[in-house]
């Protein structure tokens, strides 16, 4: 089926000591890891929204640091009748929680070792295509 609208994704990639924090989510009765982030509001440029969707869904004030990645290939929602536009970008918090963080009703946020992201660790393709893209950073600056 034809796509009828756009659907703008803006997530967040936070490198510390050689993880990375991801979250877990139960989306219409499907458990999906992905990075944290989320859709693009209208009149919102997309730094506010990663801003905007860390503060709200993990507590934390974030700066963004340099733009990593943009869906380049199309893709259709899993969950909707729309073409998925995915926008990554390096942050860091002042804060560096320890321990899982528990803020959103049916999500976990935790820290994933970059060794250890595979093709299983994500379930959406772009999503998939991004941890790929941290694997080859992750070995060719040994972070």
């Amino acid at each position: 089926m034809q796509p009828t609208r756009f659907n703008i994704r803006v997530y967040g990639i936070w490198l510390h000591e050689g993880k990375v924090l991801v979250n877990e989510e139960l989306i219409k009765g499907r458990l999906i890891t992905k990075f944290p982030g989320g859709g693009l509001e209208l009149g919102e440029g997309t730094i506010d929204c990663l801003v905007r969707e860390w503060k709200e869904e993990l507590g934390l004030d974030i700066e963004v640091l340099e733009h990593f990645y943009t869906t380049d290939f199309f893709q259709q929602s899993a969950f909707d009748n729309s073409q998925v536009i995915s926008i990554y970008y390096f942050i860091k918090a002042n804060e560096v929680p320890q321990e899982i963080i528990n803020y959103v009703e049916n999500e976990r946020t935790f820290w994933i070792n970059l060794r250890e992201i595979s093709a299983y660790t994500f379930q959406l393709p772009i999503d998939k295509k991004v941890g790929s893209l941290l694997q080859t950073l992750s070995a060719e600056r040994k972070i």
